[in-house]
């Protein structure tokens, strides 16, 4: 028997500054407050949903966590194509915020390197996809990086 899911309920990341966090996904992804934790009359976390498909996200307050953990990717945000994909880039470039730009990837477009205020890697991946899995098989793609890249050079300018 194979469990029923539903997808990702939320995503927690660790942070040091819950204002400074909530106002960096609100004015870079559109990210809006649904609900706080508290804990002895602390805000000690915030629930954040996105208002056009983005995944839920939790915020937890916890400085010694958000440092270790800065850096690593736990997630990636699906986008629908890479047009909105693109979209997002600029939208990021007029903030100002560095990233790796959109790029060819293992099954569809990444943009990866976003760095929240803590170092978090937020990457965000396209739903839409350039190369086909069926269903109860499984792909093999050795140095994913490496092969993206190649790929990449080898692409016609558009």
């Amino acid at each position: 028997m194979i469990p029923r899911l539903a997808g990702v309920h939320h995503v927690k990341l660790p942070v040091s500054d819950l204002a400074r966090s909530k106002e960096w996904y609100r004015t870079r992804l559109g990210y809006e407050p649904m609900v706080e934790f508290r804990e002895s009359d602390e805000l000690v976390g915030l629930g954040l949903r996105h208002p056009d498909g983005g995944p839920m996200l939790a915020l937890r307050l916890d400085p010694e966590k958000a440092k270790a953990a800065a850096g690593f990717d736990y997630f990636s945000i699906g986008v629908p194509d890479k047009a909105a994909m693109e979209d997002l880039a600029r939208h990021l470039d007029e903030l100002g915020e560095q990233h790796g730009g959109v790029h060819f990837a293992s099954i569809g477009w990444i943009l990866p390197l976003l760095h929240d205020p803590d170092g978090h890697e937020v990457r965000f991946y396209t739903v839409e996809s350039h190369t086909e899995v069926p269903e109860g098989t499984t792909r093999s793609i050795t140095d994913p990086r490496e092969t993206a890249e190649a790929h990449e050079r080898n692409l016609p300018s558009e």
